[in-house]
């Protein structure tokens, strides 16, 4: 189960999957999963093990211009998930919200632990 991967947030979509791509199969012999315009993903053993995400596509964030990548959690309830995490000092950057446009389901909420890392949680 993919419960926690990082995604970084690229500016250069197009060089950066050239760059992944080739370091990937080079490295770990494996190809993306998935591409899509703006998204790439790859697993490594089964697991998912990077992925890549076109920044300007990350609008549910007015804060969010200085993130280079961002933790990504896979939960069975965002809304408690996110309310777990804020008790634990964690502050929303974006609450939880279905986001039809990412993919039928899903349901995503958007934090920054302590430090200002960003946490994606998401639920399908």
């Amino acid at each position: 189960m993919d419960a926690l991967y990082p995604r970084l947030l690229v500016r250069d979509f197009d060089t950066s999957l050239a760059f992944y791509q080739a370091v990937l199969r080079d490295l770990h012999g494996v190809e993306p999963v998935k591409v899509l315009p703006g998204y790439a993903n790859w697993d490594i053993s089964g697991e998912a093990g990077l992925v890549l995400f076109d920044r300007s596509r990350l609008d549910v964030l007015t804060d969010g211009d200085g993130d280079r990548a961002m933790l990504v959690m896979k939960v069975d309830d965002v809304d408690t998930a996110a309310g777990c995490l804020e008790r634990h000092g964690a502050t929303v950057a974006a609450p939880p919200q279905d986001r039809p446009a990412w993919g039928p389901t899903l349901r995503t909420a958007h934090l920054r632990d302590p430090e200002g890392t960003l946490i994606e949680l998401q639920s399908y």
